[in-house]
């Protein structure tokens, strides 16, 4: 089957599948390493789950739809491929209201270390919690200045990583121990413990002890990005970042197609030809390697192999737009450095705990756990200047202990479980308000109300993340194990590799997996 006219050659040093921001960072370096290449995309469009839309009729508003912060991606990527793209600092790192005593208040970290100690001490009575977050954040800071770097390095062993963290203590507590062993070892408040545990099960169905160690590892990637752990806000929306990606390969050399699925891979280890679809039938074109920006899933059925069990995603995505933020019930912060940061709801250390018991038992969590980012305040360049003259802000909402089995199978109906789910979760919030969220919303140009939310089988059914997992599979730790190869995104034939999230060392939006694929691909 030829290839269509819109495609230039019959054969490419590589054809990339997928053009997510993993597809465009391999299909960038590979083409500025002088070979010939081919990205394969399904929609539209790029980008995958890395995309800003306009999610609301009328509305002059592009958010962040899938994936809302950075902190995984490496300033060397940016910088090799000469990316016109930067992220902002956001003023606050978290906000957590809770109700002590029939008083409402809460804990603030940022605005510099003074205004941290306060908060700790105003929620806790002393300042020994304060000092014990101020050594667990200095030894994940040491772990992250020496585990950083390496994630664009060829894999190292366990033992090398181990000798290369070089303290014995921080090696235990993020990588044999449970994470709530730590957690219950170093903080005795029950909010500070929720607030820790946290970046523990962003998208990663587990409990604290759970023995598997996932929501350690799903830790260790939300504590090392940069270097720093710093979790930023990028500039023009995450848009921005894939648009820059597209430009920065289009411009080295690489032809990007859109509405091109890929749909059978054929290969004998040293030469390969990918099958894809059209809205005009199917073509085919031959490639000397095929990079592979999906999931193993995804690959598999390509190469009509059989599949690996999906990992089930956990989590509810809810966009909003609204006229104003809402007042709080603590008035010793203000909304606008409240939601500056990441705002926590519900996200006790108990009420974690509980979240996890009932949604293990198949029920929604009666307290859902969630946090929330105001991506607006610190970049109000993607709000029209109506909007932002007018005081509109966006909300963008990522719920916790939300397993993909709550919402489909037994008679469940996504839909219904969506909607209760989402009105429990925003009840959670207003718990803390002095007005209900309902009343700040923005409207679209047909009168609803700017929200939407997406589930698990939402997210499976429009973006292919199986099980709706956003990691595409369980994360794995930084280092070389069976199987893994040299880069980590090998797989059973020579000439085919994972360039996506699913590779060792892949989730988040950090292009390191497409780095790491063109490494491999270059023989490096």
């Amino acid at each position: 089957m030829p290839a269509p006219a819109e495609i230039q050659k019959d054969v490419y040093d590589a054809v990339i599948v997928g053009g997510g921001h993993n597809g465009l960072v391999a299909a960038a370096y590979l083409a500025r390493a002088g070979r010939s290449v081919l990205v394969l995309e399904r929609l539209g469009h790029t980008g995958g789950a890395a995309v800003s839309t306009r999610p609301f009729a009328g509305v002059d508003a592009r958010l962040s739809r899938y994936s809302y912060l950075v902190s995984l991606l490496p300033q060397k990527i940016v910088d090799d491929l000469g990316l016109r793209f930067a992220v902002r600092k956001r003023t606050v790192s978290s906000y957590t209201p809770v109700e002590r005593a029939g008083r409402a208040t809460g804990l603030l970290v940022g605005g510099g270390p003074d205004r941290t100690r306060e908060s700790f001490l105003r929620l806790t009575g002393s300042d020994r919690e304060y000092e014990n977050w101020q050594a667990f954040y200095g030894t994940t800071g040491h772990v992250a200045e020496r585990v950083f770097p390496t994630l664009t390095e060829p894999l190292p062993t366990r033992a090398e990583l181990r000798a290369r963290i070089g303290q014995d203590d921080a090696w235990r507590m993020l990588f044999e121990e449970p994470l709530g062993v730590a957690v219950e070892k170093t903080f005795a408040d029950d909010l500070v413990r929720g607030v820790v545990l946290t970046d523990g099960l962003i998208g990663t169905f587990a409990d604290a002890h759970d023995a598997s160690l996932l929501q350690n590892r799903c830790f260790l990637y939300h504590v090392i990005g940069g270097g720093t752990g710093d979790w930023d806000v990028p500039v023009g929306g995450m848009g921005a970042l894939t648009d820059a990606l597209a430009a920065a390969a289009r411009s080295a050399g690489a032809e990007i197609v859109t509405g091109h699925e890929a749909i059978r891979i054929a290969t004998d280890g040293s030469a390969a030809e990918v099958t894809f679809r059209t809205p005009d039938g199917e073509g085919a074109v031959a490639a000397r390697r095929v990079l592979v920006n999906a999931s193993p899933q995804a690959l598999a059925a390509m190469l009509g192999e059989e599949p690996p069990a999906p990992a089930e995603g956990a989590q509810l995505k809810v966009n909003m737009l609204l006229r104003r933020l809402p007042r709080l019930r603590d008035r010793t912060v203000d909304p606008r450095e409240a939601f500056a940061g990441t705002f926590h709801i519900a996200e006790g250390y108990g009420q974690l705990a509980d979240a996890y018991r009932q949604a293990a038992a198949g029920e929604l969590p009666s307290a859902p756990p969630s946090e929330i980012y105001c991506h607006s305040l610190t970049d109000p360049s993607i709000l029209g200047r109506d909007l932002v003259e007018q005081g509109h802000q966006t909300l963008t909402l990522f719920g916790l202990h939300t397993p993909a089995r709550l919402f489909g199978g037994g008679g469940k109906d996504n839909d219904a479980v969506r909607a209760e789910l989402l009105a429990a979760t925003l009840a959670e919030l207003d718990a803390h308000l002095e007005e209900p969220i309902a009343d700040c919303l923005a409207l679209d140009e047909d009168g609803r109300p700017c929200i939407e939310a997406r589930t698990p089988l939402d997210l499976e059914r429009d973006l292919r993340l199986p099980g709706g997992n956003i990691f595409h599979r369980d994360l794995a730790f930084p280092y070389a194990g069976e199987g893994t190869g040299r880069w980590g995104v090998e797989t059973a034939h020579a000439n085919v590799l994972l360039c996506g999230a699913g590779a060792v060392r892949g989730g988040g939006v950090s292009g390191i997996p497409g780095h790491n694929a063109a490494m491999a691909a270059l023989g490096q």
